[in-house]
């Protein structure tokens, strides 16, 4: 009782609303990475809870960074910060972005937890000192990605979408085509996990491979894969069937391949977006200790569990309303659909972690989606669904902004006593 009572009020206030940041994350970010998943029926929604909860808290807890920014991104000259503002500051920022994703999640809207804690931080700077401690170049990067993420994502998916249809799945004989083609898938698959892995999920871990280093291991692995998928097909092949069950066959490769996606995206998500929730936690604990507040805040391993666990309980609870949005909500999912969206949204990933573009995971994920759909016309999109999902992404940093002005004062009223 007494080292519980020599703990400030601040830290506790912080955990318990890093876990709710967390459960909100969970909520709404990770269920839009399974959304696809689950739409397109290569996992149940259980089954998805259970990938998301190995690969997610995994990608958390070993590879989430023992150390984060102060202030997440730098979107803050942190110099004219002083630590009581920035305890009350990062205090309302997690209350903020953890309420707006909770009422995004009860709509079903899939919104970017980044773009809201980004928002968080933006709007208690500006109340706390004002508009000149904001770096809103970096605000114009990460305006800028609500364009560049969703679109690139989009074309790539289309493109894959497109040749599997025109290569496999419209073809007279798709098992024989798959028997060609589904190394290849495999190959790809693996060749992205790899780097996807390297670029976004082991960056905290310092692993200091450069991009030729990245490329062979990531080869090698896409090598391997292939082989998997060799051995896989042949499995799942034999005997004769008639064409309508020949068709189901064919899909059967495309959910492996689509599971096997979405435990890299996991991992990945889980090792860099678990720093929404805990960043925060981790920049007043520095506070609190009177440590630099200009340098970087030590994540503790506790830090790294609350942000695990609080992840998981989000996409068990709650998930269910944005993975149906995001899976059969846009358009109709089916696997192989569901595979070019994610090797879409993977591929992205990779391509802008290597560029240093910032974008959003929910971003990349729904244009991907977006572009399967296209690929089958205007038509098998839900135009008012799009709409609203869009105008949630437009709202999303300037409603955190305003919620953590609130928030800001609160705190400041709570604890300034």
């Amino acid at each position: 009782m007494e080292l519980i009572s020599q703990i400030p009020i601040a830290l506790w206030i912080a955990g318990v609303l890093a876990l709710y940041m967390a459960w909100a994350i969970g909520a709404n970010d990770v269920a839009n990475a399974m959304g696809t998943s689950v739409g397109s029926g290569a996992l149940t929604v259980w089954g998805a809870i259970l990938v998301a909860a190995i690969f997610e808290f995994a990608g958390a807890f070993f590879a989430g960074g023992h150390v984060t920014d102060t202030v997440r991104k730098g979107m803050l000259d942190i110099s004219l910060i002083g630590r009581d503002q920035l305890i009350y500051g990062m205090l309302g920022s997690l209350a903020a972005a953890g309420t707006l994703l909770v009422v995004a999640t009860r709509f079903g809207l899939p919104v970017s937890t980044t773009h809201a804690i980004v928002g968080a931080i933006v709007g208690f700077g500006v109340v706390s000192i004002g508009p000149e401690v904001v770096n809103w170049g970096k605000i114009g990067q990460i305006v800028l990605s609500w364009l560049t993420s969703p679109l690139l994502a989009g074309v790539i998916a289309f493109g894959i979408f497109q040749f599997t249809r025109a290569k496999v799945l419209d073809t007279k004989d798709p098992v024989v085509q798959i028997r060609k083609l589904g190394p290849v898938f495999f190959f790809l698959v693996f060749f992205i996990i790899g780097l996807v892995t390297l670029f976004k999920g082991l960056k905290p871990l310092k692993l200091d491979l450069n991009l030729t280093q990245a490329l062979i291991g990531s080869t090698l692995l896409g090598f391997v894969g292939s082989g998997l998928g060799i051995f896989f097909i042949r499995r799942v092949q034999l005997g004769p069937e008639d064409p309508k069950h020949r068709f189901s066959r064919v899909e059967k490769i495309f959910v492996v391949l689509q599971i096997l996606t979405a435990c890299a995206i996991a991992f990945a998500h889980g090792s860099n977006d678990v720093a929404n929730a805990i960043g925060p936690l981790a920049a007043i604990s520095s506070a609190i200790s009177g440590a630099d507040l200009g340098g970087k805040a030590s994540v503790s391993p506790w830090m790294l569990a609350i942000g695990g666990i609080g992840i998981i309980f989000g996409l068990a609870t709650w998930g269910y309303r944005v993975m149906e949005t995001v899976g059969k909500r846009i358009t109709e999912l089916t696997p192989s659909r569901g595979f070019a969206a994610q090797l879409a949204a993977a591929t992205t990933i990779v391509v802008a972690s290597r560029m240093g573009i910032p974008i959003s995971t929910t971003h990349t994920l729904v244009g991907a989606v977006l572009g399967v759909g296209l690929a089958r016309g205007i038509s098998a999109l839900d135009l008012r669904v799009v709409g609203k999902i869009i105008a949630s992404w437009v709202a999303t940093l300037p409603i955190a902004a305003g919620l953590s002005m609130f928030f800001y004062f609160f705190f400041k009223g709570l604890l300034a006593g």
